[in-house]
């Protein structure tokens, strides 16, 4: 029995990880991207209402001040972006409260890089490219999937048009939850439900699946554009592997207005839920005003990935010291 001083993981395994992580700077290195550190604490935090951002108070010039933790490196490195950095990565220490599993610790590692002047097909070819490096045993193909077209496959229901009180009855059946726990909930928690409850364990089964074309609500930081429906629809992609999301990848929102708009209805749609409002960083902002290139940007979770490399059943198997050893 490991007592309670020693490392969640082995020594052996975090040889392997740093291996990893240097085939990783190798793959960037050879691209040309400059891998980049900045600050794990920021003016504002994700507003995000999927997201428990983390705050501390801390003594500065300027008196005491509310500092948040990032939930990943995304608004310093767009402020590298608009400063002219060109492409960048970084493998950042980043943390989300409350995020405890086999998959999850509240103190994580992202790996997150941008591309000035990607498509967001470019990017996913980067990404899965980088991925295959990583797990050269992995030789399953690369396939692309529509949100709408895997909800129809495994739910018989079309996200964008079955009404709120059907996804509720049926994210309370699917998601072994009482229907009064969901009786408030609004349509993108059901569907975010379902999606993890149903649709994610089957994707990336002998392949890595792409999933493309999430509802506009589900945008985040990212773009919006009409699907082939007619839809509007996230320009974003997310990665999985075996039943694990890898990535989140964005046609990233350079417009400042657009993005100070989508963070006032993030804190309006916290205060609706009882939720603790988050400070918008206004840095981010003023970038974007003085102007972002049109990049691509994606973020990996490179414990995750190290996780599936080394077939380890939790994530604290490849962390020196998970959050509750720490």
């Amino acid at each position: 029995m490991r007592a309670n001083w020693q490392p969640t993981a082995t020594i052996e395994t975090l040889h392997e990880r740093a291996r990893l992580i240097a085939i990783v700077r190798a793959f960037f290195a050879q691209r040309g991207v400059l891998e980049v550190e900045t600050p794990i604490l920021g003016q504002g935090g994700s507003t995000d209402v999927h997201l428990a951002s983390l705050s501390t108070l801390a003594r500065t010039d300027k008196g005491q001040r509310k500092l948040w933790l990032q939930t990943s490196p995304e608004f310093h490195m767009k402020r590298l972006l608009a400063a002219g950095s060109g492409p960048i990565f970084q493998l950042a220490k980043s943390f989300r409260n409350g995020e405890v599993g086999a998959r999850h610790n509240i103190e994580f590692t992202m790996l997150e890089w941008y591309r000035p002047a990607f498509t967001l097909a470019q990017l996913i070819d980067e990404t899965t490219t980088l991925v295959a490096n990583v797990l050269p045993s992995f030789a399953g193909p690369v396939v692309r999937y529509r949100y709408r077209e895997l909800f129809h496959t495994y739910l018989a229901v079309d996200p964008f048009t079955t009404s709120l009180e059907t996804l509720r009855t049926l994210a309370a059946e699917r998601g072994h939850m009482s229907a009064q726990t969901l009786a408030k909930e609004g349509r993108d928690t059901c569907l975010d439900l379902l999606m993890s409850m149903v649709i994610e364990p089957q994707l990336g089964q002998q392949e890595l699946s792409v999933v493309l074309d999430y509802p506009a609500s589900q945008a985040a930081l990212a773009r919006r554009h009409q699907d082939a429906d007619g839809e509007w629809v996230a320009s974003r992609f997310e990665l999985y592997l075996n039943g694990v999301e890898l990535a989140n990848g964005y046609d990233e929102l350079i417009d400042a207005e657009e993005q100070r708009q989508r963070f006032d209805e993030d804190n309006a749609e916290r205060r609706k839920l009882g939720l603790p409002e988050v400070d918008v960083d206004e840095r981010l902002l003023a970038a974007l005003e003085r102007g972002m290139p049109e990049s691509a940007g994606v973020a990996l979770g490179i414990d995750r990935l190290i996780q599936l490399a080394m077939g380890k059943a939790r994530l604290e198997d490849v962390l020196a010291f998970s959050t509750p050893n720490c």
